[in-house]
Order: C-alpha cells, then sequence, then structure tokens
C-alpha cells in the first residue's frame, strides 16, 4: 500500500495532501511488531497521522492488566505476543498473563511505546471526519467518547443521520468498501483478504486504491 500511495501521488501530483491510517496495527498478521516499526519512521510520501484503533487499546490495557489475556488472545493477541518473541504456549491455556504481559513489556522498543502514546482517536479534514470505528448519532463530533470512536458499530451503521461531516471508518469488514451519504467504510478485512484498502478524498472526487 505504501508503494501504491507512493505511484498514486506521483501520477496525480497534489500541493499538500496528508496520509491517515486508521488503527488496528497490532493483532491477526504475521508481524505486528514490524508494523509498528515500518508506522514510526513515517514510510509515506507525504505528512502522516496515525489514530488509534481498538486492537491498540487492547495491547495497551494488557500491559496493564493481564487478565484481559482471556479476551485478547482471541482476538490477535497471540499473534502479537510472538511477534515481539513472547512464548504463548502458556497463553493460550490461559495461564502465565502476567508473566507474558512482563515479557512483551521488556521486548517493545521505547518508540513503539512513543507511537502508541501519542495515536489520536480522530481527524477533521474538510467535510470528513476520520475515526476507527465510527460515532454515536446523536452527540456532536466534539463530544463523542473514546469508546464509542474505537469500538462503536450498530447505531452507527445502521444509522442515516448526517453526522456533520462524512465519517471515514474502518472496524467493520466489508467486501468491498462502502460509501454511503454520511459514512465511508475502507476495512475490507485485510487479515482475512489480504486486501488494504485506501480511500483518496480529493476536494470533488472520492476514489480507492487497494493491495490486489
Amino acid at each position: 500500500m505504501i508503494d501504491e500511495i507512493s505511484r498514486d501521488l506521483a501520477a496525480k501530483p497534489v500541493a499538500e495532501g496528508i496520509t491517515v491510517t486508521l488503527g488496528d496495527y497490532v493483532d491477526r498478521g504475521p508481524d505486528s511488531r514490524g508494523v509498528l516499526e515500518r508506522l514510526v519512521r513515517n514510510p509515506f510520501p507525504t505528512k502522516f497521522v496515525a489514530l488509534k484503533g481498538n486492537h491498540e487499546v487492547l495491547f495497551q490495557t494488557f500491559l496493564r492488566d493481564p487478565s484481559v489475556a482471556g479476551h485478547w488472545r482471541r482476538l490477535g493477541g497471540l499473534e502479537t505476543l510472538q511477534s515481539y518473541g513472547v512464548a504463548v504456549g502458556q497463553v493460550m491455556m490461559g495461564k502465565d498473563y502476567e508473566e507474558a504481559a512482563d515479557a512483551l513489556q521488556a521486548a517493545v522498543p521505547p518508540t513503539h511505546f512513543e507511537l502508541l502514546a501519542s495515536l489520536k482517536t480522530s481527524l477533521t479534514v474538510g467535510k470528513y471526519f476520520l475515526c476507527h470505528a465510527g460515532v454515536r448519532p446523536g452527540v456532536p463530533l466534539e463530544r463523542q467518547s473514546e469508546d464509542d470512536l474505537l469500538w462503536i458499530r450498530g447505531p452507527f451503521l445502521d444509522s442515516k443521520a448526517d453526522f456533520g461531516k462524512i465519517v471515514v471508518h474502518g472496524h467493520t469488514p466489508s467486501d468491498m468498501p462502502e460509501v454511503l451519504p454520511n459514512r465511508i467504510n475502507i476495512d475490507t478485512g485485510a487479515f482475512m483478504t489480504g486486501r488494504l484498502t485506501c480511500v483518496v478524498l480529493e476536494v470533488d472526487h472520492v476514489r480507492f486504491i487497494s493491495t490486489k
């Protein structure tokens, strides 16, 4: 995707651009550590803003409260632990969560913690509001809770309300990108499909770039 964005920008230059990632950099994939390491260095040909996803919350929560591993390990936590060289045999059996958390704390480079601490929960760009999961209908965008921005599904996905901005989000996988009057969903289930989707938001046009 980094290469695709670079090629697209070379073919269609703009005076100023920004790349925004919508979260879920860890879990399920084969190299969570590698993803964070790549993002630390801003690999994009533009300015870069990284938003937080619910999986980053699980990662950080596990370090403070290892008991969440009972939930996290079913959502990709085992793959994240393995990517940092942490043994997962006992965790798979529901044991030794604290030892795994200590091992992960020791294995994560300081730059990765700095990136995780810097993640924003939303970003407004022109007529668009970008976040990981969505927004709570009826609540002004500036008053949205972090929990909703990172976890919401049904009330947001089912809503036909005007949110004040067009919400660009991920979190809920779809076979193809969804473009509705009030929202754009770019989650195409990369961990299942290998297809990562980027939406290009131009002044009067929306188009997509996808990995093959």
